[in-house]
């Protein structure tokens, strides 16, 4: 079983999406099924309505999964777990006060040391703690040795015990941690590979630690995922527009080609343009690079125009607002000029709209189109055009520009005369 875990408190970011790409990709290849988790323990930070946005998202990358759930529906197995932790002494109870801890932490940093916590509370008798009525937290106890993490994409990672530390595992609100809830979740759902961002690397061996501790001894497969860096060489963040998966759909790229872009970051594939179906056949984990990838817009446009061009015409319609064909192929002949759907709208919408003419060429325009609306039809375009000259009396710039304008509502851009070869049977929509 693989899992998707994402926590419903914003958008969807580039590199939350790359991971639910592979982690589709992996459960295809195993032929294990792929839950999504959404870990909404934090209330404070969920926002409404994001938890549908993310499955909407998925959905819309093709990516399947078998169940969805929702990890403040396992608040109960949490509570059962640490009470457990609690009965093997494997886990502690801490009277510690936030106050005292953050002084604590001061004290670590003015030393210039890492702060761990000094195990103040771990034997307490227990006549202290059952008579103690001040709020506490649970710990679980410090690993007693070096616990060694086998990564896809890191190789073997050794973390010595003060690095795994006493850690909390439940608040004093009696909610689980991020780390102990996600480790219970993966066990409960008897995950078999766990791939996530490299930021979740050092939260590896805590997890690691509270299945040990429970004696859940399967051993979990990892591979944390490069960050993804913007052009300043930084981690991508929200500053980032293009960090944002919402984002780049809005700016007109296909789910097929951001998909197309995030596996080829960082990887080998045999081929530049490739479907998510062709990757399942060939995509391995380990041949991943363990450098951060750098995020190209311009290498995703590139991609997103090969994949457009794939699209057949009918298809290719519908994302400048039409159901037909000739006008996808009329799209596929400024797909020349531009790379995402939201500039191909942009020149095809002028083709419908009513025309602004330079002041130049308005007369020009004006017998142009009262000499194209009376015109019989015509299948080729220089019939087309010899007719229009003939009967306009317009010559040279000042019959080509005009019909230019009309037919296309630009002053720039293809052949006239392939655009017609799309467009003959709409000249009365678009000559007004």
């Amino acid at each position: 079983m693989l899992r998707f875990a994402p926590s419903p408190t914003g958008d969807m970011h580039i590199g939350n999406l790359r991971v639910a790409i592979f982690n589709y990709i992996v459960s295809k290849q195993k032929n294990e099924n792929l839950i999504v988790r959404i870990e909404d323990t934090d209330k404070e930070r969920n926002i409404e309505g994001k938890d549908q946005e993310i499955l909407q998202i998925l959905g819309l990358f093709g990516i399947e999964y078998s169940q969805v759930i929702y990890q403040s529906q396992n608040l109960r197995f949490h509570s059962a777990m640490a009470l457990q932790l609690l009965h093997d002494k494997k886990a502690f109870s801490c009277f510690c006060s936030p106050e005292w801890l953050d002084k604590k932490r001061e004290e670590a940093k003015t030393d210039k040391k890492a702060y761990r916590y000094d195990g103040a509370c771990e034997n307490l008798p227990d006549e202290l703690v059952i008579d103690n009525m001040n709020p506490f937290t649970i710990r679980i106890k410090q690993p007693s040795e070096a616990i060694t993490v086998k990564d896809h994409i890191k190789g073997e990672v050794a973390f010595n015990p003060a690095e795994v530390d006493s850690f909390i595992i439940m608040r004093q609100d009696k909610t689980p941690t991020y780390n102990f809830a996600c480790a219970v979740d993966d066990m409960l759902s008897d995950i078999s590979l766990v791939i996530r961002g490299e930021d979740h690397m050092s939260n590896t061996p805590k997890q690691d630690h509270i299945r040990s501790s429970l004696r859940y001894d399967k051993k979990i497969e990892y591979a944390h995922l490069p960050i993804i860096l913007n052009d300043d060489g930084k981690k991508m963040s929200k500053r980032d527009d293009a960090s944002s998966v919402k984002w780049l759909l809005e700016e007109g790229f296909l789910p097929s080609a951001i998909t197309n872009y995030l596996i080829l970051m960082g990887n080998k594939p045999p081929k530049e343009i490739f479907t998510m179906a062709e990757a399942i056949e060939w995509f391995n984990l380990d041949n991943i690079s363990k450098a951060p990838a750098r995020f190209n817009l311009d290498m995703l446009k590139h991609i997103n125009r090969e994949h457009l061009k794939m699209l057949d015409a009918k298809e290719l319609s519908r994302y400048v607002g039409f159901a037909d064909a000739e006008i996808g192929e009329v799209a596929r002949i400024y797909l020349e000029e531009v790379r995402t759907t939201k500039e191909l709208k942009a020149k095809i919408e002028p083709i419908f709209a009513p025309k602004i003419i330079p002041a130049e060429f308005e007369e020009q325009a004006k017998i142009m189109a009262v000499t194209i609306k009376n015109a019989p039809y015509f299948e080729e375009y220089e019939d087309f055009k010899n007719h229009i000259m003939k009967e306009s009396g317009l010559k040279g710039k000042n019959f080509f520009k005009p019909l230019r304008l009309l037919l296309t509502g630009a002053e720039h851009g293809p052949d006239v005369a392939e655009v017609y070869k799309y467009l003959k049977n709409y000249i009365g929509e678009i000559v007004k």
